[in-house]
Protein backbone atom coordinates (compact mmCIF):
# COMPACT_ATOMS: atom_id res chain seq x y z
CA UNK A 1 0.00 0.00 0.00
CA UNK A 2 1.50 3.33 -1.05
CA UNK A 3 1.96 6.33 1.21
CA UNK A 4 -0.38 8.36 -1.03
CA UNK A 5 -3.14 5.74 -0.69
CA UNK A 6 -2.71 5.76 3.08
CA UNK A 7 -2.90 9.57 3.05
CA UNK A 8 -6.05 9.38 0.91
CA UNK A 9 -7.68 6.97 3.35
CA UNK A 10 -6.60 9.24 6.22
CA UNK A 11 -8.18 12.16 4.34
CA UNK A 12 -11.47 10.26 4.08
CA UNK A 13 -11.47 9.33 7.77
CA UNK A 14 -10.41 12.80 8.93
CA UNK A 15 -13.02 14.66 6.88
CA UNK A 16 -15.86 12.27 7.69
CA UNK A 17 -14.96 12.44 11.39
CA UNK A 18 -14.73 16.22 11.60
CA UNK A 19 -17.97 16.56 9.63
CA UNK A 20 -19.76 14.50 12.29
CA UNK A 21 -18.19 16.66 15.01
CA UNK A 22 -19.25 19.79 13.13
CA UNK A 23 -22.83 18.51 12.86
CA UNK A 24 -22.94 18.03 16.64
CA UNK A 25 -21.79 21.63 17.07
CA UNK A 26 -19.05 20.69 19.51
CA UNK A 27 -17.96 23.59 21.66
CA UNK A 28 -14.47 23.80 20.15
CA UNK A 29 -15.99 23.93 16.65
CA UNK A 30 -18.32 26.78 17.57
CA UNK A 31 -15.50 28.66 19.32
CA UNK A 32 -13.04 28.21 16.47
CA UNK A 33 -15.63 29.20 13.88
CA UNK A 34 -16.41 32.39 15.75
CA UNK A 35 -12.71 33.22 16.07
CA UNK A 36 -12.19 32.97 12.30
CA UNK A 37 -15.43 34.87 11.60
CA UNK A 38 -17.47 31.96 10.25
CA UNK A 39 -21.09 32.35 11.38
CA UNK A 40 -22.52 29.46 13.40
CA UNK A 41 -25.30 28.92 10.86
CA UNK A 42 -22.68 28.10 8.20
CA UNK A 43 -21.00 25.27 10.13
CA UNK A 44 -23.45 22.50 9.09
CA UNK A 45 -23.12 23.54 5.44
CA UNK A 46 -19.34 23.45 5.68
CA UNK A 47 -19.60 20.04 7.36
CA UNK A 48 -21.64 18.84 4.40
CA UNK A 49 -18.86 19.95 2.04
CA UNK A 50 -16.31 17.96 4.07
CA UNK A 51 -18.55 14.90 4.16
CA UNK A 52 -19.25 15.15 0.43
CA UNK A 53 -15.50 15.31 -0.18
CA UNK A 54 -14.94 12.18 1.91
CA UNK A 55 -17.73 10.32 0.13
CA UNK A 56 -16.43 11.48 -3.24
CA UNK A 57 -12.99 10.10 -2.42
CA UNK A 58 -14.48 6.72 -1.46
CA UNK A 59 -16.45 6.61 -4.70
CA UNK A 60 -13.30 7.60 -6.57
CA UNK A 61 -11.35 4.78 -4.96
CA UNK A 62 -13.99 2.17 -5.67
CA UNK A 63 -15.83 3.09 -8.86
CA UNK A 64 -15.38 6.42 -10.62
CA UNK A 65 -11.83 7.73 -10.35
CA UNK A 66 -12.75 11.08 -11.92
CA UNK A 67 -15.18 11.73 -9.06
CA UNK A 68 -12.37 11.14 -6.60
CA UNK A 69 -10.22 13.66 -8.45
CA UNK A 70 -13.00 16.25 -8.27
CA UNK A 71 -13.61 15.54 -4.57
CA UNK A 72 -9.91 15.81 -3.74
CA UNK A 73 -9.54 19.10 -5.62
CA UNK A 74 -12.64 20.41 -3.88
CA UNK A 75 -11.15 19.55 -0.49
CA UNK A 76 -7.88 21.27 -1.42
CA UNK A 77 -9.77 24.44 -2.29
CA UNK A 78 -11.90 24.17 0.86
CA UNK A 79 -8.87 23.90 3.13
CA UNK A 80 -6.98 26.65 1.34
CA UNK A 81 -9.99 28.77 2.29
CA UNK A 82 -9.81 27.53 5.88
CA UNK A 83 -6.12 28.40 6.15
CA UNK A 84 -6.81 31.83 4.65
CA UNK A 85 -9.63 32.37 7.16
CA UNK A 86 -7.23 31.61 10.00
CA UNK A 87 -4.57 33.94 8.58
CA UNK A 88 -7.02 36.80 7.98
CA UNK A 89 -8.35 36.49 11.52
CA UNK A 90 -4.82 36.13 12.95
CA UNK A 91 -5.77 32.85 14.61
CA UNK A 92 -2.52 30.92 14.56
CA UNK A 93 -2.69 28.68 17.64
CA UNK A 94 -4.66 26.00 15.80
CA UNK A 95 -3.81 26.68 12.15
CA UNK A 96 -2.05 23.30 12.07
CA UNK A 97 -5.44 21.59 11.87
CA UNK A 98 -6.63 23.08 8.58
CA UNK A 99 -3.01 22.86 7.42
CA UNK A 100 -2.92 19.12 8.07
CA UNK A 101 -6.28 18.62 6.34
CA UNK A 102 -4.92 20.62 3.40
CA UNK A 103 -1.83 18.39 3.17
CA UNK A 104 -4.01 15.27 3.27
CA UNK A 105 -6.21 16.71 0.52
CA UNK A 106 -3.17 17.50 -1.61
CA UNK A 107 -1.87 13.95 -1.16
CA UNK A 108 -5.33 12.59 -2.03
CA UNK A 109 -5.38 14.76 -5.16
CA UNK A 110 -2.03 13.40 -6.31
CA UNK A 111 -3.14 9.83 -5.60
CA UNK A 112 -6.50 10.24 -7.31
CA UNK A 113 -4.90 11.82 -10.39
CA UNK A 114 -2.53 8.87 -10.66
CA UNK A 115 -5.40 6.44 -10.01
CA UNK A 116 -7.58 8.08 -12.67
CA UNK A 117 -4.88 8.06 -15.33
CA UNK A 118 -3.91 4.45 -14.77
Amino acid sequence: MSALLIATIACVVANASIAVVDYTRAEFVVTNSAQVHVPAWAVPYLATVKLAGAIGLVVGLTAFAWLGVAAAIGLVLFFIGAVIAHLRASVYYNIAFPGLYLLLAIAATVFMLRHATG
